[in-house]
């Protein structure tokens, strides 16, 4: 009887129904809208309220106003046009059966394979069903702008946010405190353009407010929108550095490459001063740089011992690279504290 060989049990992957895409051409016209529109009430309420003012002598509301409209904007029109950090489609080198993982702060990761992108995901990577495209670091799709929200682009997003809450916030007190030196005037056209900007202004200034305290609570903690609750054993968030650390990894530490090379990059050191990796010597994986990884079942990898490895002279989220382990072992199950997506 000849011997049986070893054979391990293909997984299936569920059959998820293509969404039909929706047509580019609508999200489109409703971002342009939304920049027509702010256009178009500033240009009201400097011309009506805002000039009445300054005729009065009331400079201190356009010289300060002016300059919010102009940074709100820039803001938009840039978040409108940035690239949220896509990674680019994966090489032929790729495949569904290769095993990659990483350690982000003594967490392990294994990278999910991305089907429509053909490659292997970095961690808080994600497609997005709207573009079709995988970003880096993924917060979320904004249907204001039209664009996803992601690594390099999600400072631009706070930017226009805090813009849009403090320009909403200036037009609204701008227009009541003209309402109030207008009260013994009879109703006039700037009257009625001060009460039709003032009521968006108030309108939008609340929702604005909640969004930026709900995303700087997020930045404090290192947490992401698309992320629900409970996404991390324990409590325990990896990419947590800090407070002070986060607020700058996400606001002011260079963004790194732009696009993806061969090795998936990490926008983020695993520890301030060293990381513990193991020293694999692999031909798509420099051996210095290789994290230590958990063998599959017939890998043949045996563990080395740990060596401290210098991440080096580039400053924290500069996209320096944590590299990979391929492991040849067919299918392997996700990690057992690895949620499901």
């Amino acid at each position: 009887m000849p011997p049986l060989k070893d054979t391990m049990p293909l997984v299936k992957e569920p059959h998820i129904p293509p969404r039909a895409p929706l047509p580019w051409i609508l999200p489109s016209l409703f971002a342009a809208f939304n920049v027509v529109m702010l256009v178009v009430f500033s240009a009201l309420f400097f011309a009506f309220p805002c000039r009445w003012l300054a005729q009065n002598g009331e400079w201190a509301f356009p010289t300060i106003t002016g300059p919010l409209f102009v940074l709100t904007f820039l803001s938009l029109i840039s978040l409108n046009f940035s690239d949220p950090g896509i990674l680019h489609q994966g090489s032929n080198e790729q495949g569904p059966m290769t095993v990659h993982m990483v350690w982000v702060n003594h967490r392990a990761f294994r990278l999910q394979w991305c089907q429509k992108c053909c490659f292997h995901r970095p961690p808080r990577t994600y497609h997005c069903p709207l573009c079709n495209i995988c970003v880096e670091d993924f917060d979320h799709h904004c249907k204001w702008v039209n664009n996803c929200i992601g690594h390099r682009n999600f400072r631009f997003f706070m930017l226009l946010v805090l813009s849009l809450c403090l320009y909403s916030g200036a037009v609204l007190v701008t227009c009541l405190i003209f309402l109030l030196r207008t009260t013994q005037q009879p109703l006039s056209i700037d009257k009625v353009i001060a009460i039709v900007v003032a009521v968006p202004a108030a309108g939008f200034l609340v929702p604005l407010f909640l969004l930026l305290l709900i995303q700087a609570t997020s930045v404090s903690a290192a947490e992401r929108s698309c992320e629900g609750k409970g996404r991390y054993l324990r409590g325990y968030n990896p990419f947590d550095h800090g407070c002070a650390s986060n607020w700058y990894l996400t606001i002011c530490a260079p963004l790194g490459p732009k696009y993806m090379a061969k090795a998936v990059l990490l926008q983020r050191v695993v520890e301030p001063d060293w990381v513990l990796m193991q020293n694999l010597h692999s031909p798509t994986c420099p051996a210095a740089l290789c994290p230590s990884v958990l063998p599959g079942p017939g890998s043949g990898h045996q563990p080395q011992p740990l060596a401290r490895h210098k991440p080096g002279n580039a400053p924290p989220g500069s996209g320096e690279a944590a590299a990979l382990q391929e492991l040849h072992a067919g299918p392997v199950l996700p990690l057992p504290w690895e949620a499901p997506r």
